[in-house]
C-alpha cells in the first residue's frame, strides 16, 4: 500500500535527551453504579460464569490482560448520594439512588470492591461523597479501610471478616461538584473550604494516603480550590467526554471523532497552567480520572422508558475504529504530559461506553479494549523526546494532524518502542523516522490494530472483526507506511 506524496509525515526522536518516566496509573479504569456496570457486569451472583462471591470470572480474566493498575469507584454522579455504611456487613438494605433514579441493592460495597480489585491485580481508588456527605463520613470510611483493629470502624471491618486493613491508597474528595447536575454542587469558594476541612480529617486518619479533589480546567474554580486546599492534595481530578450523547444517542461519525482528538491536550495544558500559576506543579499532579470519547446516554425523564434507554449505551456497533483511534491519541497525549498527568481512568470499564461488553453468556472485547491492552503491554517505561510533522486531516470545522506518535525506551535501554496512530480513514501515510542521527533500514517486529473499514466493530456474533495482529514492518531509508485508521507499535533494537 503506497501513500500519496501529500500524505507524508516525519518523526524525529532524540534518545539522548531527558526522558520522562510515566506512571502506569495512566492505564487506569473506572466503575460506577450505573446501569449494568456493577450488577450484571462485573458482579452477577447466580451466574454460571461467576464464582461464589458473585464475581464474573470471564471479566476478571479479560481485565487481567489489560494489566489494570488502578480502579476508581463507586462514582461518578452516583457517589454524591451514596453512604458507604449502607454497603457493608451481612445485612444490606436497598436504597434509592437519586443520581440515576433506580434502587441499588447495596450487595456490592466496599469489601467487595477491594476484593475484586485484588482479583484483577489493581489498586482500589475510592471516590467519596462530597455531595450529601461530610468530611467526617469520608474519614470514617478511610478508618474502616485502612486502620488497624482498635477503633470503631476498623473493628467493624474486622468483625466482617477482614482483620487486615484494606490499605486503600487513593482517595478522592468529591465528583464534579462544580456542575449543576451534581447532587451537592458548590460554589468555588464553598468548595475550597469544604475540601480543605475534609482533607484535614482524612490526613489525620491516615497521613500516607494520596488525596485527590474534583477540579476543572477553569481558573475561577480551581484557583480557589488550590488556594484553600492545595497544600493537602496530591492530585486534581479532571474529566472529559467529547461526544456528548446524554440526551440524544446519535454518535458522531469518524471524521467528527477525529476532530475531538486535539481537545484533551488543550484541557491538560490549561490545567497545567493553573498549577504553574499557583506554584504547585511539582506538588500536585493531574488525574484524568474519567475519560472516554463518548458520553453516557441517560435522558432526563424519570419513567421506566427513559431508564431503559440506557441500553443504547450497550450497542456494540457504536464502538468502531474511531473509538480506538481517539483512545490511542488520548493515551499518547497523557504520555507526552507524563510529568504532570499521573493517572487516567477510562470510564467505564465494562458495559455502557466501556472497552469490555458483558452479556449473560460471555464478553466482547471492543476496539478500545485492544488499544488499552497494547499500551499497557508493549510500551517501554520512559517517554523519549520526539517531534512530529504531520499532514492535515480535514475534519468538520478545520483540520487536525493526521498522525500522532509517542516514543518510549525499553527496559535497560535495549530498544525503542514507538506507537504510531494514523487518523486518516481512507489513506495510508508515509512516515520518515529519524532516531538520533543514524538512518534506519530493515524489517522490525510490530503489532498492528486496524480493521477492514473505519466503521468496523466487534459484536457477540463477530467478536474479532477488530483485533491486533503481530506483523513485520519494513523500513527503507527511514520510511515506513502507516495503514489508514490504524495503531501500529514498532520495536527498534538499540
Amino acid at each position: 500500500m503506497n501513500a500519496s506524496p501529500a500524505r507524508s509525515a516525519s518523526v524525529n526522536i532524540q534518545p539522548d535527551r531527558t526522558t520522562k518516566t510515566y506512571s502506569r496509573d495512566l492505564f487506569g479504569h473506572f466503575i460506577e453504579h450505573f446501569h449494568r456496570q456493577v450488577y450484571g457486569g462485573i458482579f452477577e451472583p447466580g451466574s454460571p460464569l461467576s464464582d461464589e462471591r458473585g464475581f464474573r470470572q470471564d471479566v476478571i480474566a479479560a481485565l487481567r490482560e489489560l494489566h489494570v493498575p488502578v480502579v476508581r469507584w463507586p462514582g461518578g454522579c452516583f457517589v454524591s448520594g451514596y453512604h458507604w455504611q449502607d454497603g457493608i456487613g451481612p445485612e444490606r438494605t436497598p436504597v434509592f439512588d437519586r443520581a440515576w433514579r433506580v434502587t441499588d441493592p447495596n450487595t456490592f460495597g466496599t469489601d467487595e470492591f477491594v476484593a475484586w480489585c485484588r482479583e484483577i491485580g489493581a489498586e482500589p481508588y475510592i471516590c467519596t461523597n462530597a455531595g450529601t456527605g461530610t468530611g467526617e463520613e469520608m474519614a470514617d470510611w478511610l478508618e474502616y479501610c485502612n486502620s488497624l483493629p482498635g477503633s470503631r470502624w476498623a473493628d467493624r471491618r474486622a468483625g466482617y471478616g477482614n482483620r487486615a486493613p484494606h490499605a486503600v491508597r487513593y482517595w478522592s474528595i468529591g465528583n464534579e461538584n462544580y456542575g449543576a447536575w451534581e447532587l451537592g454542587a458548590r460554589t468555588p469558594g464553598e468548595w475550597g473550604h469544604y475540601v480543605a476541612e475534609a482533607a484535614k480529617m482524612m490526613r489525620r486518619t491516615d497521613p500516607t494516603v494520596k488525596l485527590l479533589a474534583a477540579a476543572v480546567d477553569d481558573v475561577d474554580w480551581t484557583i480557589p480550590l488550590l488556594k484553600a486546599a492545595g497544600r493537602y492534595l496530591d492530585y486534581v481530578s479532571i474529566h472529559g467526554y467529547w461526544d456528548h450523547l446524554n440526551e440524544v444517542n446519535e454518535p458522531s461519525d469518524y471524521r467528527q471523532c477525529m476532530a475531538f482528538t486535539v481537545l484533551p491536550e488543550a484541557q491538560i495544558a490549561k490545567t497545567e497552567a493553573i498549577l504553574v500559576a499557583m506554584d504547585l506543579k511539582d506538588q500536585v499532579s493531574i488525574a484524568f480520572d474519567e475519560w472516554n470519547l463518548r458520553g453516557w446516554h441517560h435522558p432526563k425523564p424519570t419513567d421506566a422508558e427513559a431508564i431503559a434507554a440506557r441500553d443504547l449505551n450497550d450497542l456494540n456497533a457504536t464502538y468502531t475504529m474511531a473509538d480506538a483511534i481517539f483512545s490511542a491519541v488520548f493515551l499518547n497525549t497523557c504520555l507526552r504530559h507524563a510529568d504532570t498527568v499521573r493517572m487516567a481512568n477510562i470510564a467505564p470499564t465494562v458495559n455502557a461506553r466501556g472497552p469490555l461488553f458483558v452479556h449473560r453468556d460471555g464478553i466482547v472485547r471492543r476496539s478500545t479494549f485492544h488499544v488499552l491492552r497494547l499500551y499497557a503491554s508493549l510500551l517501554g517505561p520512559e517517554v523519549l523526546d520526539s517531534h512530529t510533522i504531520a499532514p492535515p486531516l480535514e475534519v468538520p470545522g478545520g483540520s487536525v494532524p493526521a498522525i500522532d506518535v509517542i516514543a518510549t525506551r525499553g527496559n535497560a535501554g535495549s530498544s525503542i518502542i514507538i506507537a504510531f496512530v494514523n487518523k486518516h480513514d481512507r489513506e495510508p501515510v508515509s512516515c520518515k523516522v529519524v532516531i538520533g542521527s543514524g538512518p534506519i533500514n530493515g524489517t522490525f517486529d510490530g503489532t498492528l490494530l486496524t480493521a477492514p473499514t473505519p466503521d468496523a466493530y466487534n459484536d457477540v456474533d463477530s467478536p474479532d472483526e477488530i483485533q491486533p495482529v503481530d506483523t513485520k514492518v519494513t523500513v527503507e531509508d527511514g520510511v515506513l507506511t502507516l495503514p489508514p485508521h490504524s495503531v501500529l507499535f514498532v520495536t527498534f533494537p538499540c
